[in-house]
């Protein structure tokens, strides 16, 4: 999603938990994708694959000089002939470790295998995120955890998606500094032109 996108949403659910939270899980996910870590895990569950988020953040990894934000898209069912990008199964999180990070989108209760290899990815050192529909086992395996609701929130998961990935790629640091101070710069300007017409005098 481009920066005026991105900002006319956030100008929208002003006044909202949601930029806020936003930002902060991308925090966190930002700080725990480190460049000399593991890398970054990408899983949904057997009924949503998250391919949008994996785009996204690939997109904001390239923009903000991050590499390590560009995840591995970790998948239920590969099939003979996937390009590479897409034929990681879900044995890859057997050997999730210490070092590398673990996001799950789960807009329903995964299924028993893919909690169990959760949890071990866990037990094994690995820092696990969720982007969560409300789930309490999820929520209680994740180390940082946000959940979309639909019947009670403003939002769904797919916009809190876009608005994670674009804040995964904010405030990077050293890293990439005048690429992000330009990219900064735009979405600054993406709030000024979104933004209401002063009142009159």
């Amino acid at each position: 999603m481009d920066a005026v996108r991105v900002a006319l949403l956030r100008e929208v659910l002003a006044g909202t938990e949601w930029p806020a939270a936003t930002r902060r899980f991308a925090g966190v996910l930002r700080s725990s994708v480190v460049p000399q870590g593991g890398g970054l895990l990408l899983v949904g569950t057997a009924e949503y694959e998250p391919w949008h988020l994996a785009a996204h953040l690939v997109d904001e990894a390239a923009w903000s000089g991050r590499p390590e934000l560009a995840p591995t898209l970790v998948r239920h069912r590969v099939r003979p002939g996937d390009p590479q990008q897409l034929a990681v199964g879900l044995g890859r999180l057997q050997g999730a470790r210490r070092g590398e990070t673990l996001l799950v989108v789960a807009p329903q209760r995964p299924d028993a295998e893919l909690m169990e290899r959760v949890h071990d990815a866990r037990r094994a050192g690995a820092m696990v995120l969720a982007l969560d529909g409300g789930d309490a086992e999820v929520h209680a395996l994740a180390h940082e955890a946000l959940t979309v609701a639909a019947e009670r929130d403003e939002v769904d998961l797919d916009t809190v998606q876009h608005l994670v990935s674009a804040a995964a790629g904010e405030n990077s640091g050293p890293v990439g500094r005048g690429r992000r101070r330009f990219r900064d710069r735009l979405s600054r300007l993406a709030d000024h032109l979104t933004a209401p017409p002063p009142a009159r005098w």
